[in-house]
């Protein structure tokens, strides 16, 4: 009885921090929720599995038009500096001094370089807008290479790419650079995303970043728009968190008086068995 009491004061206390580690993030853009599950058996309650709550966030305007939301299901993009492809739903992105489109962890977006159609480029050959989707729902199009993403400035006339005047990012994550007063528009990057079979199985290397695993599967294009000047807000329910913590709360008072109560019968039945 002791350990079972033993194993559901564990399990009590590993939920209880899942719960506050939720709660504490609840207005941290792009947190993603944490999940317990639980098993029984002879030797009492433990937590079976932590997983994470990948369903959408509000939106919240960001500090710039820079900053994106993604409303779908799937994830951007990034390559770290160390060259390792990752993925997250933060789109708390910026331009550096150099124009190349960065995350806040200093990680590059990645995204496609398109051709004055519009088109996906993979090498010297284009892939038109049907093939890509096409392809991409089987996978095939993520195995097109990614590039970074840079939009440098002309010192000698101050304009992006030495032609245009401003840039603006469309719903369906194309970059577009602007001239001629807005008159003329012409597609430069489509930003890349990704999707997983089993997103649940993705690997989180620090908050909000994940690297595919076997579990995970191989990534396949993300579904959904892109919002530019939005960023997500964590996905956090704070009513049902709340409420599943003072419930652990109640559940951590019974299973600590349960082993009071063991510990005093057994100092007992030891000073009788003294007498």
């Amino acid at each position: 009885m002791n350990d079972n009491n033993s194993n559901t004061q564990k399990s009590t206390t590993q939920w209880m921090d899942v719960l506050a580690d939720n709660l504490t993030n609840v207005y941290t853009p792009g947190f993603r929720e944490n999940k317990v599950n639980f098993k029984t058996f002879l030797g009492g309650v433990v937590i079976d599995n932590n997983v994470k709550n990948f369903g959408q966030g509000k939106s919240v305007p960001g500090t710039s038009n820079e900053n994106l939301f993604f409303e779908g299901s799937g994830f951007f993009v990034l390559r770290n500096p160390e060259g390792k492809v990752t993925y997250t739903r933060l789109g708390e992105f910026t331009f550096d001094k150099e124009g190349v489109y960065k995350a806040k962890d200093g990680s590059n977006v990645q995204g496609y370089i398109l051709n004055d159609k519009g088109e996906v480029m993979a090498g010297t050959k284009s892939i038109s807008a049907d093939l890509f989707e096409e392809t991409a729902l089987k996978g095939g199009a993520m195995s097109i290479p990614t590039t970074n993403i840079k939009l440098w400035i002309d010192p000698n006339n101050g304009k992006f790419l030495g032609k245009y005047d401003e840039y603006e990012i469309k719903n369906d994550g194309t970059i577009y650079g602007k001239a001629d007063g807005g008159n003329r528009s012409v597609p430069l990057y489509k930003i890349a995303t990704a999707n997983f079979h089993n997103p649940s199985g993705l690997y989180e290397v620090k908050d909000g970043v994940f690297v595919e695993t076997d579990d995970s599967g191989k990534p396949v294009i993300g579904r959904g728009e892109i919002r530019s000047g939005l960023l997500e807000q964590s996905n956090i329910d704070f009513k049902n968190n709340m409420a599943d913590y003072q419930m652990a709360k109640v559940q951590m008072e019974l299973v600590n008086a349960l082993i009071k109560t063991n510990k005093d019968l057994l100092q007992s039945a030891m000073e009788m068995a003294t007498q």
